[in-house]
């Protein structure tokens, strides 16, 4: 029996691809947006009032890492999905570095059908770029594509051979898949674990320098050029990455970019007295950096916003920091970040982060929505600006719990997830 028709009355609507940003309902039906107007209702239809929230089109985090299959120790589909609609993602995107790795079609299917039972956010999976992420061959993109595969991309590792980066460029334009890589040298990069420079010297602990990511940031440009593909660099951390994508793009390449909220928030002192939640992958780095990535979201350098959502078991994170894993979670915790540290402080528009959290991922992956209007799927982010949350990692979702941002308080916290038409996560149903 199909559900009954929905109304969300009274919201204030942002959705920047129709350019409105006013009070007004939206009626749901048969899991798509079937109108967008003040005081529609049609006899039988069941009435949500939202009043006070903001309805956006449901996020999508085009960067995580689910572990499963083979490391559900750290993360299933199943919890990183719970994970996902408690923060407000509808979508996300996910990383082929599982066990075994996602370099063929059953793998893929095999994720999807675990997003399917878990009924939460759509799951689209990316597959390896070179078959075990080994860097040598490529894998076989059409057939990935044809499982569901989105893009591909060997995060967690770089392709460091650009012979083999080039046929993946030049592969990828067969199939339409953009190649998502982890801009890294890692002769560079050597023992490093954090960013070189005077505080990694000051506490003593091996740096990784600058020059191993926009090294690689700037060799990938020059083969996304003569290739004539689509290029995403993954998680920009640098001034001069940032720029080199400038560059690109105003030479009509085809490049995007992500930046994550730790990488706009932090700096390399957040690592303080070697705080394990602090260490990840491209590491934090100096204050310049920052304010060059900020001045990236806001003047469209970087297309979307992306967590790097890494789950690493506990025990694992409380190794020293030069043992311990790089990465940390991020599913739970960005969408109040972006709130009070970068709308609410005035670095960019409510629409903007709209923009680069929901319709940037959706176009880069080529997924439907990242709009509210008639025919987009009926996902959506329901948003209060003014509640006050404190980020605590005891009751994250996600099996995760490693954070930078742990007991710090926020203006701003979802409200309540809708996927398909339907509510998924509600916070009032979770407290």
């Amino acid at each position: 029996m199909a559900e009954r028709p929905v109304i969300l009355r009274g919201a204030r609507v942002v959705d920047p691809v129709a350019g409105l940003d006013a009070v007004r309902d939206l009626r749901l039906v048969e899991g798509r947006i079937a109108a967008v107007g003040e005081g529609i209702r049609e006899p039988g239809d069941r009435v949500v009032d939202v009043a006070g929230l903001v309805a956006a089109p449901g996020f999508c985090d085009m960067h995580v890492h689910f572990r499963e299959p083979g490391l559900e120790y750290k993360e299933t589909v199943a919890s990183g999905a719970a994970a996902a609609v408690a923060g407000g993602f509808t979508a996300v995107a996910c990383m082929a570095n599982t066990d075994p790795v996602n370099d063929s079609p059953s793998v893929t299917a095999h994720i999807r059908q675990l997003a399917k039972q878990a009924g939460l956010a759509r799951v689209h999976p990316i597959a390896a770029t070179t078959q075990g992420m080994k860097g040598e061959r490529i894998s076989e993109f059409g057939a990935l594509k044809e499982a569901g595969a989105v893009a591909v991309s060997d995060d967690g590792l770089p392709v460091g051979d650009p012979a083999v980066m080039r046929r993946a460029l030049e592969y990828s334009r067969l199939h339409d898949l953009p190649v998502i890589e982890h801009c890294e040298t890692l002769e560079l990069t050597g023992e490093g674990a954090m960013r070189e420079g005077a505080y990694a010297a000051q506490i003593g602990l091996p740096g990784i320098p600058a020059a191993s990511e926009f090294i690689a940031v700037e060799r990938n440009i020059a083969l996304a050029e003569i290739t004539g593909a689509r290029l995403h660099i993954a998680h920009l951390s640098t001034a001069r990455s940032a720029a080199a994508v400038r560059r690109a793009k105003a030479a009509g390449i085809r490049v995007t970019a992500e930046v994550t909220p730790h990488h706009l928030i932090l700096t390399d002192e957040a690592v303080g007295d070697y705080d394990t939640a602090a260490k990840m992958k491209p590491p934090l780095a100096a204050e310049a950096d920052r304010e060059a990535l900020l001045t990236a979201i806001a003047d469209g350098t970087a297309d979307a916003i992306a967590t790097d959502h890494a789950p690493h078991h506990e025990d694992e994170k409380k190794l020293c920091f030069q043992s311990a894993p790089f990465g940390i979670v991020g599913l739970e915790t960005a969408v109040p970040l972006v709130l009070e540290r970068l709308v609410a402080s005035g670095i960019i528009p409510l629409a903007q982060a709209v923009r680069l959290l929901s319709t940037g991922p959706r176009r880069i992956l080529g997924l439907p929505g990242g709009d509210l209007r008639p025919g987009s799927p009926a996902d959506i982010t329901l948003l209060d600006l003014e509640a006050t949350s404190t980020i605590n990692p005891a009751s994250f979702r996600s099996r995760g719990r490693s954070t930078p941002f742990a007991g710090l308080s926020l203006r701003g916290q979802v409200v309540a997830t809708w996927v398909g038409g339907r509510e998924v996560y509600s916070q009032s149903a979770n407290r």
